[in-house]
This record gives C-alpha cells, sequence and structure tokens, in this order.
C-alpha cells in the first residue's frame, strides 16, 4: 500500500476508536484497555553453551538472550525439568533450543554419530513446521527433521536412523514411535531432551491421554538406559509447576519471570448489536460476530494492516475470507486477493503456502481456525480480531500474541458471539483483564483414558507392580479390571498384553469418539474432510451442510458403522443445527455441601443422548426455517457431573409457583453451561446439561451439569469448586442482559434440545438466589 497507509502502524491500537465512530457503529465498542509498554533485560551466553550455537543466533539478530531464557536454559542443561511460562513472542524456543542444540552437537562421535538426541512434541503439525524452519534457519549442521502424518515413508526412516532432532506430536509418539521403540531403540537410547511445546494446550481428556503418553516414552527410555530432561513451555499457564507436574509425572521447575520487550497493546471488546430478525420464541438476535468480523477484516486490511482473525469453526474461518473479500471487491479490485482462511483440513502443501504467504506479507488479512493459535512466528502482524471468546482467557491471550512479535504495537479486538459468556465478558471486563489464567483441568486417572495406555504400555514392555506407581493412584484397580476382562494376562515377570490387535489403537488421544467419520463426495469419491465419530451425529447427519475450502456440501448419507457420509457439492443458502434430547440418572455422589436448604452435590451420572432433528437456520440472518426430524441410535456415556436442588418449601417462601419452575430451571441450566468456560478451561461444547423441576433421583427440582466425555475431563469437578463464582457470574449474566424475556445472550442455547422451549429468565435469576442465598 501507500506509504501513508504504512504510517498508520505505530498508531495500529488507536484505529479501533475510529472503526468504532463510523456511523451504525456507536455503542459497539464496550471497553478499551491498553496495556503499556516493557523494556527488555537481557544476560550473558551461559559459558556451557557450544560456541558455533551461540553464533548461530547471533547470525539472527540474537546479540544476547533475554535473562528468563538464560534462566530456563541453565536449569535444563544442569537436568533440571523446566517449564518456562512467560507471554506469547517473548523467545522460549531459544531457552530449550540453546541447551538441546548444544547437546547434540557436543555429544556426536569421532565420525558424526549422534550421541544426543531431542523429541520436540507440537500440539500441530503448523507449530513443528515453524519450529523446523528455525531450526534450519539457524545454519548448523544439525540432522533435524518432522516426523508426522505429513512425513512419507522415506522421511519417516531417515528420522528413525539418522536424525537427532525430531520434531512430532503426541498422535505419532503414540502410534509409531512408542509402539515401534525397538526401531528406534538407538535414538531413544541417546535422548536428552524431550521438549512439550504450548503444553497448556493439553487439557482435558487429550490432556489426559498424553500425560499417560509422556509416561510411557519416559518408561521406554529408561529401559534403553536414558532419563532425558524434559522441558515444557507455553505463554497461559496457570499454576505451571503443578500442570507440568501433573502432565508429565515430575518435579518441575517454573521460570515465569519475563524479560522480553513489549509494545503497547490495546484490547477492545465489541458487542454487534441487536437486528431487526427474531429467533426462537421471538427473542431477539444480535448480529453474527462472523459478519461483524468480517467487516473489520475489511477495513484493516483497507488500512494496510496486518490481521488475523480467529473464527472458531472450519466453515465460521471459510465465511469470514469470502465476505471480507467481497467487501473488498467493492472498494478495489487488487484487494480481495490480499485476504485467504486457514484451517486444519487443508493438504500439508496448502498449509505451508499459506504460511509462507502470510509471513511474507502477500497476504495481508487470514481469517483461520485456532490451528494458527499456537506459536506460529509470523513477524510483522499489527492486529488480531477474535470472532467469539476462545474458551479461556489462556487462549485469549494465546491469540492476541500473535500480533505485535517483538516490540512492535498491537490491537486485540474480541467480537462477542450472542451467547451468555461473550456478552457477560464485554460488559465484565474485570472477569477478563488482570485476572490470571485458568488452571489446566485434566484427570489423568479417569479409568477410561487411563486403561489403554496401561494396556498399550504392557504390549511395549511388560508392566511391573513397580511401575504402576509412574501412572497414579488408580493403576493398581485398572490392571486388575483389564485383567479379569482378558486384555491383559499376569505372569511372574509382570502384566502382559494378550490381544493380537495394536494396543495402542485402543486409545484414540485427540478423539473422544474413536476412528473418525470421513466425508467422502458422491460420484468422484474424494475425501473432503472427516468429523469426530463422537460428533458425526450431528455434524454429519443427512441433510446437514459442510463447507470446506469455500465450497458447500450437503450430506446425503451418514453410515455410523463404516464410518463414511455421503457428501454431494451444492450451494444452499441455510446453515444447519442438531437438535438433541437427554436424559441423566444419577449414579453416585462423590462429595456434597449444603448451601441452607439446597445441595450442591459432585459425583458418576448416566446420560443417554439422542439427536432427534435438525433447524435449518438462513444465512446471514440466522433465522430458523424448518425443522427436519432425524432417526438416529441413542448413544450412552457414564461420566462425571455437578447437579444443585432445592427443595420445594425453599421455592414457595421465594415465592416460585409449580408453573414456573420448568423454565427457570432450564434457563438457569443453559446460562450456567455457558459460563463455565470461564472457571474451567472447557469448551461450551464439551459439557452438557439436563433440568428437572422434580429429577427421579433426587426427588427435589435439580440442575445437572456434566463431562460430555467417558469417565469425565475435570470440568464438572472444577464447576464444583468453583460454584460460588460460577453461579454468582450465572446469575448475575441473566439480569444484566438488556433483553427482556430472554435470547441467545443469556438463556438460551444453540444445541437446545427444547427448541428452547420452556425458558424463564425471571423465575432462573430468582432460582439461582434461592441457591446462592443458601450459601
Amino acid at each position: 500500500m501507500t506509504s501513508t497507509a504504512q504510517q498508520h502502524r505505530p498508531a495500529v491500537a488507536d484505529l479501533v476508536a475510529r472503526l468504532s465512530s463510523v456511523p451504525g457503529r456507536e455503542g459497539r465498542l464496550t471497553h478499551l484497555e491498553t496495556l503499556p509498554s516493557r523494556p527488555a533485560v537481557t544476560a550473558e551466553w551461559p559459558e556451557w553453551a557450544e560456541p558455533a550455537v551461540v553464533d548461530a543466533f547471533r547470525a539472527c539478530g540474537v546479540d544476547l538472550p533475554w535473562q528468563h531464557q538464560a534462566v530456563a536454559a541453565d536449569a535444563a542443561h544442569a537436568g533440571q525439568h523446566v517449564v518456562l511460562a512467560t507471554s506469547t513472542a517473548s523467545g522460549k524456543s531459544l531457552a530449550y533450543q540453546l541447551p538441546a542444540l548444544s547437546a547434540v552437537l557436543s555429544g556426536r562421535g569421532r565420525r558424526g554419530q549422534r550421541g544426543a538426541t531431542v523429541l520436540y512434541l507440537a500440539p500441530t503439525k503448523a507449530l513443528a513446521q515453524d519450529q523446523l524452519a528455525g531450526i534450519s534457519g539457524l545454519g548448523l549442521d544439525v540432522r533435524v527433521t518432522t516426523h508426522d502424518g505429513d512425513s512419507g515413508r522415506d522421511q519417516r526412516d531417515w528420522a528413525r536412523d539418522h536424525a537427532e532432532y525430531v520434531l512430532t506430536n503426541p498422535d505419532m509418539l503414540h502410534r509409531s514411535l512408542l509402539p515401534g521403540h525397538q526401531r528406534w531403540a538407538q535414538f531413544l537410547g541417546s535422548l536428552q531432551y524431550v521438549v512439550v511445546d504450548e503444553c497448556h494446550h493439553y487439557r482435558g481428556v487429550f490432556g489426559a491421554h498424553v500425560s499417560h503418553v509422556l509416561r510411557r516414552l519416559r518408561r521406554i527410555c529408561a529401559s534403553y538406559g536414558a532419563t532425558p530432561t524434559f522441558v515444557l513451555a507455553s505463554a497461559t499457564v496457570a499454576d505451571p509447576e503443578v500442570a507440568a507436574g501433573r502432565l508429565t509425572g515430575l518435579d518441575v521447575l517454573a521460570v515465569t519471570g519475563d524479560a522480553s520487550p513489549r509494545g503497547r497493546l490495546s484490547l477492545a471488546l465489541w458487542e454487534p448489536p441487536f437486528t431487526s430478525y427474531t429467533g426462537e420464541n421471538g427473542a431477539p438476535v444480535r448480529r453474527a460476530a462472523s459478519s461483524e468480523t468480517a467487516d473489520l477484516l475489511a477495513d484493516l486490511v483497507v488500512e494496510d494492516v496486518r490481521t488475523l482473525a480467529f473464527v472458531r469453526s472450519r466453515r465460521g474461518a471459510e465465511q469470514v475470507a469470502m465476505t471480507a473479500a467481497d467487501l473488498l471487491a467493492d472498494v478495489d479490485p487488487s484487494l480481495p486477493g490480499r485476504v485467504a482462511s486457514y484451517r486444519g483440513g487443508y493438504l500439508p502443501e496448502e498449509r505451508r503456502a499459506l504460511e509462507e504467504s502470510l509471513r511474507r506479507g502477500d497476504i495481508t488479512g487470514m481469517a483461520a481456525t485456532n490451528a494458527l493459535e499456537l506459536g506460529i512466528d509470523v513477524s510483522g502482524l499489527d492486529a488480531v480480531l477474535m470472532a467469539g471468546f476462545p474458551g479461556t482467557r489462556a487462549a485469549l491471550w494465546q491469540q492476541v500474541g500473535r500480533a505485535g512479535r517483538g516490540a512492535q504495537d498491537a490491537l486485540g479486538v474480541l467480537v462477542a458471539r450472542d451467547d451468555p459468556l461473550d456478552t457477560y465478558l464485554v460488559h465484565h471486563p474485570e472477569a477478563l483483564l488482570g485476572r490470571p489464567v485458568e488452571a489446566t483441568v485434566f484427570d489423568p486417572g479417569n479409568p477410561y483414558v487411563l486403561g489403554p495406555h496401561l494396556c498399550a504400555a504392557a504390549q511395549e514392555i511388560p508392566l511391573t507392580a513397580e511401575e504402576l506407581e509412574h501412572f497414579g493412584p488408580t493403576a493398581p484397580a485398572v490392571v486388575d479390571q483389564l485383567t479379569a476382562a482378558g486384555l491383559l494376562r499376569r505372569r511372574p515377570r509382570g502384566w502382559f498384553w494378550t490381544d493380537r490387535r495394536r494396543a495402542a489403537d485402543l486409545a484414540d488421544i485427540r478423539s473422544a469418539g474413536g476412528r473418525p467419520v470421513q466425508l467422502v463426495e458422491g460420484g468422484t469419491g474424494r475425501v473432503v474432510g472427516t468429523v469426530d465419530a463422537s460428533s458425526a451425529h450431528g455434524t454429519a447427519h443427512a441433510g446437514a451442510v459442510y463447507v470446506h475450502r469455500g465450497e458447500t456440501y450437503l450430506v446425503a448419507d451418514l453410515d455410523l458403522e463404516e464410518h463414511v457420509a455421503v457428501v454431494d457439492r451444492t450451494e444452499v443458502p441455510y446453515s444447519t443445527t442438531a437438535r438433541e434430547v437427554t436424559e441423566i440418572t444419577v449414579v453416585g455422589e462423590r462429595e456434597s455441601r449444603t448451601w441452607g436448604d439446597c445441595r450442591l452435590s459432585f459425583g458418576e451420572v448416566d446420560v443417554s443422548h439422542q439427536v432427534v432433528s435438525f433447524l435449518k437456520r438462513r444465512q446471514p440472518s440466522g433465522e430458523v426455517m424448518s425443522e427436519e426430524p432425524l432417526d438416529l441410535p441413542v448413544r450412552s456415556l457414564r461420566t462425571a457431573a455437578v447437579w444443585w436442588t432445592v427443595p420445594d418449601h425453599a421455592l414457595e417462601e421465594a415465592g416460585l409457583t409449580r408453573q414456573d419452575l420448568p423454565g427457570a430451571a432450564h434457563a438457569a441450566e443453559h446460562c450456567s453451561i455457558g459460563l463455565l468456560p470461564l472457571f474451567a478451561t472447557c469448551d461450551r461444547w464439551d459439557i452438557g446439561g439436563v433440568s428437572t423441576a422434580l429429577h427421579a433421583d433426587t426427588g427435589m427440582l435439580t440442575v445437572f451439569v456434566y463431562d460430555g466425555h467417558p469417565g469425565g475431563a475435570g470440568f464438572a469437578e472444577r464447576g464444583f469448586g468453583a460454584a460460588r463464582e460460577w453461579l454468582t457470574a450465572t446469575r448475575d449474566a441473566i439480569r444484566s442482559c438488556a433483553c427482556d424475556v430472554g435470547c441467545p445472550s443469556c438463556i438460551q442455547s444453540p444445541k437446545c434440545g427444547n427448541q428452547n422451549n420452556p425458558l424463564d429468565k425471571l423465575g432462573a435469576a430468582a432460582l439461582l438466589d434461592v441457591l446462592l442465598g443458601g450459601h
């Protein structure tokens, strides 16, 4: 663009005020917070560092390390397990690359044989590729490569036999390296460092799986005589030594002081207005966050502000990019080519090309899913837009940190979706700003997670009684269950795997739903994409709309047994949303508290789900066009839940009549589900709820919120622990919403199986008053 546009960059954070003053946008900017800049504090290069490594960093412009980099590198070099928890773009990579690369070079034999190896684990392929580019760019004589689903057979063989620094992910470690550890014996026997990057990403069921994969790795390394040092890194992890210790099973030193420079950061909270449309039961509907984000993305591209827009869904990322491009075409025919979308599901070469185009500046605006959230070093970005709260404060700061890398000023804009959590946050900035990030929640003791990993460990090397303590206090009982089921066999040397199958296949660590469902285009047989089996009922049923790279597909048929959905390329003016009915039974109570006459409980429940229909919603308004019935099987789930009960006499004293109760409980359930992600590191879609004016197991009005994963994921337990704050925020969100009788911003839910009926906004606030008054 012109030099005039370039001159806007130092004051890029001031743009949001100007954009909010455009006629018709009054009132959308609800809060603007500016964080001051911070100077750097440097340290000397450690004496133990290999001169070639230091020279390579200096050649890349790093004259001296930041103080926290030197502290973490010193600790790791001394053999101390470390978690580096400093801000985004604070140079965490150097802190582990310095000791790791030094060990590789200094450990070589006379003929260059590898004497020390490094294993790097990333939650995304994009992050591993970014690390590969960074290490390769140092110009060192280090044999480094990736080992993931994009790697060919020759590359994987070379990694196993020759590589010194292997970049992979927990899936490949679980499915490839550990089951085939005999072939990796030389690499694993020389393993000196294990780097676990973006460790806050490992939460919920995924985090529990990864914690056992790392324990299996430690066990295999020990069998070959290696005791690697673990270095973990995250910009956004609370209680880092606790989270890292739970993930690895080790004592970990936390390095949290941040000595890197930071430019001025402005964070804007932005609320789309109500539209003229009405939703279910006549409720007012706000303009979609994706539409508002597309407008802002187009505005910033016109200003030549390099912007990354995070959109929660793959379909949404595609739509935001297309809408922004259409808006830009009206301004200048050359501008639409400056916008692109990025998400999981693209071919590897497509992803690499897009990442490089963003780095070079060929693309000014990109709409992406959180596939670009983690650690991608894209220098020169000025602004980040977020189409909806990303679920946790940790994820929000991770996304905002993509802009202003280095000492640049930066802008972040959170555009609220039409749901309780987002609406609450843009009007209660104190709940978002100046507070620590959430604790990383996962439960390694979940028997549904632990069991498959004990089987995998026994197949890798027979399990001994002494080793069980590494897998947690519940491991002996789970081993006994597996032995009784015939999956393990006890022998004098330990427990052996008895099945012909690969035990690693029992645990799909990325998905709670097992083997994913492939979406196959009818006629051509081309695989368009995949969805988790656990969510296929709701996203890939017959009649569902699926979007891939701007192309719309209609699902013609879903075959759950073959894990295939047949899709046809088409254009339709609507999106689809599944409707599900749920029933719940209490299995047992683990903990409880009495709040006056009310009771708060945590325990095990059985949940049954059935998708019974789907809604067609006109786009972009979201107006419901029709509801279509579906005939899908019931799915059952034993999981953990938090629930609360209110006796009849307390309800009567509060003036709540029998007619009020179903709608009041239902509304309180919806809003509490929407607000729990503020207190537990979960997504709204990770949890579910059931409410009833009279539950058969409690004999009282009861509201349940449960984990949507077998055995639980720790979210409901976190809700039980933070119940007062969580339910107080729920009540405040209901009361502060500007609507009259309830809307998607407070008590309506997009996944309600009863078409958001009945709902009673005033009754829900009164019901929560009764509950919290007892506390």
